[in-house]
C-alpha cells in the first residue's frame, strides 16, 4: 500500500552504503580488526561507525588521539575496503530504483572516497550517477551538511527542491542540516526520524513528471 501522500522533488541526493549498497560484511570486518586493536569494544565501535568518514568516526571514538595517526588509519581502512568486495550486495530494490532514475537529475553523496565508491557501486551491480560528491570533495564528514549543499549545487536545484536518501543518523542529520527532506532507508534510519521512511527500495516507487518538473516518490507504508 502505497503512502497517501507522494513527496515531489526536483532532484534526489543519495548516500551509498546501507542505502543503495549492503556493505556491512566489509564494514564491519575492518572495524572491529580496528577495534581490538585500540582496546575497544568492538560491538560498542559498530554502532556509532556508520555515514561518517572513517577518521572522523576515530576522532569522536578517541578524541585525544592525534589527527595524524586518524588519518593514516583511514588511509589502511580505504585500502583494504577498496579490494575486499566480498558480501557488497545491492539493498533490495536498488537496481530498479537507480534505473528509473535514468535520464532524471540525482547524485551520489557518500563519506566513501571516489575509489570506494565506483568499487561498491561496481560490485552491486548499480550505474554510478553522473554526478558524484566523494569524500575528497568535502572539506567536513557528514553530519556536516556540505556534501549534500555541493551535490545540490552542481545539480542545479535549491536545496528545497532536493529529497536525501539515507540510512545513518549522521546522514539523516546532514540532510536535515542542508534544508533537505529525508526519506530514511532500513532499520538504522528509522530511529533518527526522517520525513518518510521505508524499509528498502523496493518500496518506493518514482514517477517522471511532464516537463521539467522533476518527479514524485510513491513511498509504500
Amino acid at each position: 500500500m502505497e503512502s497517501p501522500m507522494p513527496l515531489t522533488a526536483r532532484a534526489l541526493l543519495l548516500d551509498m552504503d546501507g542505502t543503495l549498497v549492503n556493505s556491512d560484511a566489509v564494514v564491519e570486518r575492518y572495524w572491529r580488526i580496528w577495534a581490538a586493536e585500540q582496546g575497544l569494544d568492538p560491538d560498542a565501535v559498530l554502532q556509532v561507525v556508520h555515514g561518517r568518514q572513517a577518521h572522523a568516526t576515530m576522532a569522536a571514538l578517541l578524541p585525544d588521539r592525534p589527527v595524524e595517526r586518524n588519518l593514516a588509519d583511514n588511509r589502511w581502512m580505504l585500502e583494504r575496503e577498496t579490494t575486499d568486495l566480498d558480501g557488497v550486495v545491492p539493498i533490495t530494490g536498488a537496481p530498479a530504483f537507480m534505473a528509473a532514475l535514468d535520464g532524471l537529475p540525482h547524485a551520489l553523496v557518500t563519506s566513501a572516497d571516489d575509489g570506494l565508491a565506483r568499487a561498491r557501486m561496481g560490485a552491486a551491480g548499480l550505474p554510478l550517477p553522473a554526478v558524484l560528491v566523494t569524500a575528497e570533495r568535502v572539506g567536513v564528514s557528514k553530519p556536516d551538511p556540505e556534501g549534500f549543499l555541493k551535490g545540490a549545487a552542481e545539480l542545479g536545484f535549491a536545496p528545497g527542491d532536493c529529497v536525501v536518501f539515507e540510512d545513518s543518523e549522521v546522514g539523516i542529520a546532514a540532510g536535515r542540516a542542508a534544508g533537505m527532506r529525508v526519506v530514511g532507508v532500513g532499520p538504522r534510519a528509522a530511529a533518527h526520524a526522517p520525513d518518510a521512511h521505508v524499509t528498502d527500495l523496493a518500496q518506493v516507487r518514482i514517477e517522471a513528471l511532464p516537463g521539467e518538473d522533476g518527479l514524485r516518490l510513491h513511498l509504500a507504508d
